[in-house]
């Protein structure tokens, strides 16, 4: 069989795969199941208010020709980025695949239809409320990413490491246990689909259909067939960081992540692990 029908077969099936699944496991959020997400970020992280982990996976790939260094990443091999956001139980959220891997996850996530569709309220996400336990002003419900993200009203990322008072170290392990549900998911996807493990020998455009079939075979495990024993196994992926200068809507994520920050500090939104 010649490798452009093995590539045709490869493609056809993943494409398939993808479409058949998609609408089941990996379908737009309704109210009630960001409520829902938010729930298990609160009781496995306890991190209130919280709809999804953000980070990028780098998805190692054979140098497409011509190039140059648009897949080229600051790791040193050659990429395509799968965005995602994760819930408490390692499932994948929302997806944006493809992306060149020189390009930081800042700015894939602005240009994603992810990134457009939280800033423009388009996620039906529900309107800010209470800390639980508090009587202070309602807090927006907010994704956690690392520091290659930009700070605003909808996504939090760390205080920056140098200097920190306990305030803000609290603040930060406490993100910190919220984010990992993401890397975690990184980390179960390679176990479980092994071709992440070693460079995908295929055009960037069959690599995604790749990517998509195996985020939605992930979801499917992860809901049907996932074991705790198995999830006792994984281990977080690192992630990279880039700077990021704060416009506008980063002023008003200052707002917010000191709201947090107090809360966490105080005697109603501590927890004695972080002690």
């Amino acid at each position: 069989m010649g490798t452009s029908t093995i590539a045709g077969v490869v493609r056809a099936t993943c494409s398939a795969i993808w479409m058949r699944l998609k609408a089941s496991v990996l379908p737009h959020p309704t109210r009630q199941q960001w409520l829902d997400i938010a729930q298990g970020f609160l009781e496995r992280a306890q991190f209130p208010n919280c709809i999804g982990a953000l980070d990028g996976k780098h998805i190692r790939v054979k140098k497409p020709p011509n190039s140059g260094s648009q897949y080229y990443n600051y790791k040193q091999f050659f990429s395509v980025v799968l965005l995602a956001l994760a819930d408490t139980n390692y499932r994948f959220i929302i997806v944006d695949i493809g992306s060149y891997g020189s390009t930081a996850d800042a700015r894939i996530f602005r240009a994603s239809r992810m990134g457009r569709w939280l800033q423009s309220n388009q996620l039906d996400v529900p309107q800010p409320a209470n800390l639980p336990g508090s009587t202070g002003p309602p807090a927006p419900y907010v994704v956690v990413g690392d520091e290659g993200f930009a700070l605003s009203s909808q996504l939090m990322r760390p205080f920056p490491r140098r200097g920190l008072d306990a305030k803000r170290r609290t603040f930060n392990y406490r993100l910190s246990r919220a984010r990992r549900f993401v890397e975690c998911a990184f980390g179960i996807l390679t176990h479980k689909w092994r071709v992440f493990l070693s460079p995908i020998q295929l055009a960037p455009q069959n690599v995604n259909v790749v990517i998509k079939a195996c985020v939605v075979l992930h979801n499917y495990v992860r809901t049907y067939e996932a074991t705790p024993d198995e999830d006792a196994q994984v281990e977080s992926l690192p992630s990279g960081s880039d700077t990021i200068q704060l416009g506008r809507s980063g002023l008003a994520g200052l707002r917010v992540r000191e709201l947090y920050a107090d809360y966490f500090l105080s005697p109603i939104g501590s927890f004695p692990s972080h002690q």
